[in-house]
């Protein structure tokens, strides 16, 4: 049993529709239910409170209006319908598990109290009628009507109001007032509507119209309990408008992705339908008699929360602000809140100049587009977002024509983008809309400059990096960024502040690696932005020692380590680590007065930046040789040093 709206609430709804909205149109929006099956849905307009059932797991959850949880109420066996009192102080549970109906208090979405309703009743289906809880109950398929008066302190559960219905699912139950509707779903259905004013069902009119009767899903009672919409397979697809008084159609509301499963009445008589498809349109919404839908929603297949919408999972809050629909799919069942459903969607644009001089004017236009026009006077509020005004400064209303057009002139005091917003608040009839559009707004180019580009470094040089401020408006500040070389070190904000008198900002940076520092202005409402790089690049530490040779000795002015030519010689190199670093050994030998190459290879470096490298085979004696170790930048297994190369080792070979 959905949420019933009484007159009340009818005429507050009004009121604060014709009022209008004031600021931008909230956000749909779509939260994930820890719930495992899906029971009925019941809203609380006065607490702002959402309660689903969830018969698998035994319990009601209570959520905000924007689908957080707040509560949960367990201990409640195969809890399926509920029905929620026109006050909106007591939510009413069908608990087939228990053989009870249980009372929810909505100040504090706990039990208030159980119940019974015999033994084997096993109630399913409930609703809230002439000051009484009506329940269907019985085991499929024998079904009956029983009902009981809360306000008594020890009340009467009176059974068999009814004779056997005879049907295999319990049949729904809608009320509004003293009206208690009975519907029949399945492949014949059926409507019965009855006054229960006197705590008796008093049959006014039974029966349905032939467009209706086949495979009825849902079907929705209006606040004032004169218009029935069944949720059916009347062909083509289409819901039923059926008059209460006697069941006779008058009307139908097509909808085109197949039969209808879910429907719902706002209080001002707007018609909400939802049908089970995968890839077409889920919500349909209609004004009353109207024959196309002024609103739909879709949601695709692989959107969290699925596509579909359960089988009587459609409900308004009782001010019609907002429409709640249960989605389920592969991952999970979804609260979607559908926010001024019951008004007619409103598009607005702005059109503004993609480039303008700061301090000339400017002129924009705009427009206001919907499928029912607007009323006369309305107006849109313009707003301004600049460097000066992050914020926003209101440009005052401007009104909008019968075609919804608009238009409005300014003159921008700051530089850089600059977004003009029309916001148009809504009314009784047209939900809130907004639209905007930015407009680049030229300002003085800035001078920037950053030192040291290009330089190279020895490894762990301290480097000075300065940045250089021209004349700016206000802003004097400065940004300075270090971006070492390699993914391991990112890049990292190292100094923030205004330039000093001769309009420089320093910063020291170890020259471990290739580096790249950049220094950024932001602008200010009539200087231009500016970022600046310099890359600067870092050698690495390299060096190599020799070893098992039997003397070092000098020929001419070098000095040379001697072998015997059985003995290997051992080449040790020490260079800074990286991952996966290797470094490049070179072989040279000395013939004829010149030097010429004999050969290179890669060695792994060990993690504690080592490596030793044995020169092996058969040494020729006589022969003057030498050998370097060399980081080579992209060969060497990484990019985030420049290629440095070591001192040449020179050695030679005896017998």
């Amino acid at each position: 049993m959905r949420t019933v709206a009484t007159a009340l609430a009818v005429l507050f709804s009004s009121t604060a529709l014709a009022a209008g909205t004031v600021g931008p149109a909230a956000a749909d929006s779509s939260t994930a239910l820890s719930i495992s099956s899906y029971g009925d849905i019941a809203v609380d307009g006065v607490h702002k409170r959402v309660y689903i059932s969830d018969p698998a797991g035994n319990k009601v959850v209570v959520t905000d209006y924007a689908g957080k949880l707040v509560a949960t109420v367990p201990d409640l066996s195969g809890v399926r319908d509920l029905a929620i009192t026109p006050d909106s102080r007591t939510v009413y549970a069908a608990v087939p598990g228990e053989d009870a109906v249980v009372a929810i208090e909505t100040s504090t979405s706990t039990t208030a109290a159980r119940y019974s309703t015999g033994e084997n009743t096993d109630p399913q289906t409930l609703a809230v009628a002439g000051g009484r809880v009506w329940f269907m109950y019985g085991q499929q398929p024998s079904h009956h009507l029983g009902s009981f008066d809360p306000a008594q302190s020890t009340p009467e559960m009176v059974l068999d109001q009814l004779p056997d219905l005879g049907f295999y699912d319990a049949p729904e139950l809608e009320s509004a007032g003293s009206t208690l509707v009975i519907g029949i779903h399945g492949t014949w259905s059926g409507l019965a509507v009855y006054d229960v004013s006197s705590g008796t069902p008093v049959l006014r009119k039974q029966g349905m119209p032939a467009e209706a009767a086949n495979y009825m899903n849902d079907f929705a009672l209006s606040a004032d309990a004169e218009q029935i919409v069944a949720a059916s397979g009347e062909s083509p697809y289409a819901a039923t408008a059926i008059n209460t008084d006697d069941l006779s159609r008058t009307g139908g509301y097509p909808v085109e992705a197949g039969n209808p499963n879910s429907a719902a009445i706002a209080p001002d008589g707007t018609i909400a339908l939802s049908t089970f498809s995968w890839y077409d349109k889920d919500i349909f919404v209609f004004k009353p008699g109207a024959k196309t839908p002024y609103r739909t929603y879709t949601y695709d297949l692989n959107t969290s929360g699925g596509d579909t919408i359960a089988s009587q999972g459609l409900t308004w809050a009782p001010d019609g602000s907002k429409l709640f629909a249960i989605a389920s799919g592969n991952s999970g069942t979804y609260l979607r809140v559908l926010d001024n459903a019951t008004r007619y969607p409103v598009k607005a644009s702005v059109s503004a100049p993609a480039k303008a001089t700061r301090g000339k004017k400017l002129s924009a236009t705009g427009k206001l587009t919907s499928d029912k026009s607007f009323p006369s006077g309305s107006t849109v509020t313009i707003t301004r977002t600049d460097i000066d005004s992050p914020k926003g400064k209101s440009l005052g209303t401007r009104t909008v024509s019968s075609s919804g057009t608009f238009s409005f002139t300014d003159v921008p005091p700051a530089g850089g983008n600059v977004t003009y917003t029309a916001q148009y608040g809504g009314d009784a009839t047209h939900a809130p809309a907004s639209g905007k559009d930015t407009v680049a707004v030229s300002r003085t180019a800035t001078s920037l400059t950053l030192n040291h580009n290009g330089s190279l470094y020895s490894y762990g040089t301290d480097v000075s990096f300065t940045a250089h401020l021209g004349s700016t408006y206000k802003n004097r500040t400065v940004e300075l960024w270090v971006n070492p070389f390699g993914s391991d070190k990112p890049n990292k904000l190292v100094k923030t502040g205004k330039v000093n008198s001769k309009g420089n900002l320093s910063t020291t940076v170890d020259m471990t690696r290739d580096t790249t520092v950049t220094a950024v202005f932001a602008g200010d409402a009539r200087s231009a932005s500016k970022t600046v790089k310099a890359t600067t690049y870092a050698k690495v530490r390299v060096s190599t020692s020799v070893s098992k040779q039997y003397k070092t000795a000098k020929i001419g002015s070098t000095s040379y380590a001697y072998f015997h030519k059985k003995t290997n010689p051992v080449f040790t190199t020490t260079m800074t680590y990286y991952k996966n670093r290797s470094h490049r050994l070179n072989l040279e030998i000395y013939y004829q007065g010149k030097w010429y190459d004999a050969g290179s290879q890669y060695f792994k470096l060990g993690t504690n930046g080592k490596s030793a490298v044995t020169l092996t085979g058969t040494h020729d004696t006589g022969y003057r040789m030498r050998m370097r170790a060399s980081y080579i930048n992209g060969s060497s297994g990484d990019n985030v040093n420049s290629t440095t190369y070591g001192a040449w080792k020179y050695f030679y070979f005896t017998k």
